[in-house]
């Protein structure tokens, strides 16, 4: 703490994914840069399959050849099994683009966070852990600092140009400023925990992330395979059906995988070796992305739901998107709310794809399989969004038949 200046050009608050990636690229756009973590990294975090788009990423903040040789698991293709146990086809990310970047890996976010984090301090950022942002301090609606507290429970303020709040969850601007808004139709509670021996699929697809449906439609489980012999599996349903008159999570959890038959045999010889944890309503939306002074990235701007691991690619690009027009407010001297937020409609443009194709994982009544039959026209469309190839004109055009497909097979319900 005594190592902090009074003033710096930009801080960035949350030392995840956003964070690290926003630090990064203001730093070595020239500008003094601090990036605060509440917790002593490495750290512990859900979120571990990545999108394959996130290849674009690490080449920009230069981290591409840390991913490539590390020993994390590669993620070549996604599966979907329905909730009468049929599997589909892979999507093997390579069919579609025989390119490098069409892989990506598995990764345990404490080494992998950590590694994003150092990366920011190798690029010149201050990086400083175990540094609780207790407030932002405004002059009017401009946003002009934090006020810092350490573990030792000193406390300093800290001024700057530009906060930018890469807090996730906690969503420290959104909550002080009323911004957050949860998504009512997605109110979701995750129980999940790891285990050990569970059965991969042989091959390269072993280090596939399969999401299983239970056989009501209730829930769905995610399976992630990660090191050395361990899988992240997690459950996921409506807030009202995965707590009213139920038991632990353990329970819960054990109650769901009765109806989850393919889950079942994928963990019939396998042994949990962690605790079973749970987030509750992880879904939400923001009113404003930015101020005068102040912008959003990752997890406090929005969180979808974790069906398409889309959550570290968006927080990785979102961290990148925003630092880029950072720089040049800082170089212009223009750190208004317009110009910070100079990102966000194209950033919007293409994630609203895959929160279109999170409703039609929802939807019930809709089969994807049968909607791929009759257009499979579509099929390298799909395997875009699921790669996370989705800023480019086009990349919704899939919706055109998809959506009118959907409201179908709602009416005929």
């Amino acid at each position: 703490m005594n190592n902090l200046k009074e003033q710096y050009d930009c801080i960035i608050v949350g030392g995840g994914p956003a964070g690290s990636s926003a630090a990064t690229i203001v730093s070595q756009g020239g500008f003094d840069t601090l990036l605060l973590e509440r917790e002593a990294m490495p750290r512990y975090h859900i979120g571990e399959s990545l999108m394959p788009e996130a290849f674009w990423c690490f080449e920009r903040l230069g981290v591409l050849d840390q991913m490539r040789n590390s020993d994390y698991v590669r993620k070549v293709s996604v599966q979907f099994v329905s909730s009468t146990g049929k599997e589909s086809q892979p999507f093997f990310f390579k069919q579609h683009d025989p390119r490098e970047c069409s892989s990506t890996w598995q990764v345990e976010r404490a080494e992998f966070d950590h590694m994003l984090f150092k990366n920011a301090a190798a690029n010149g950022a201050s990086c400083v852990d175990q540094a609780r942002v207790m407030d932002v301090l405004m002059d009017g609606d401009r946003a002009v600092g934090v006020t810092v507290q350490t573990s030792e429970g000193t406390s300093k303020e800290v001024r700057a140009k530009v906060v930018v709040d890469a807090t996730g969850l906690q969503a420290v601007i959104a909550n002080r400023m009323g911004l957050r808004r949860d998504e009512e139709d997605l109110k979701k509670i995750a129980i999940w925990s790891y285990f050990e021996n569970a059965e991969r699929e042989p091959g390269e697809h072993g280090g596939a992330t399969i999401i299983l449906h239970t056989e009501k439609k209730d829930s769905w489980f995610w399976f992630i395979p990660l090191r050395n012999g361990i899988t992240s599996v997690g459950v996921v349903g409506d807030r009202s059906y995965m707590l009213e008159d139920r038991g632990s999570p353990e329970q819960t959890f054990a109650d769901e995988l009765a109806l989850c038959p393919a889950m079942q045999r994928r963990l019939a010889l396998s042994t949990n070796i962690e605790k079973y944890r749970v987030a509750r309503e992880f879904s939400y939306t923001t009113t404003q992305q930015s101020g005068d002074g102040w912008v959003l990235v990752g997890d406090a701007m929005g969180f979808i739901d974790p069906i398409y691991s889309s959550g570290v690619y968006f927080a990785l690009q979102s961290g990148i998107m925003a630092a880029d027009v950072v720089v040049t407010g800082l170089r212009n001297d223009d750190t208004s709310a317009t110009q910070l937020a100079s990102w966000v409609d194209e950033f919007k443009e293409g994630t609203q794809w895959i929160r279109k194709l999170v409703d039609v994982y929802y939807c019930n009544p809709f089969s994807m399989g049968r909607f791929l039959k009759m257009y499979p026209q579509y099929i390298g469309n799909i395997t875009d969004l699921l790669i996370g190839r989705i800023f480019y004109d086009g990349a919704g055009a899939v919706f055109q038949h998809l959506d009118p497909a959907m409201q179908m097979a709602i009416d005929d319900a």
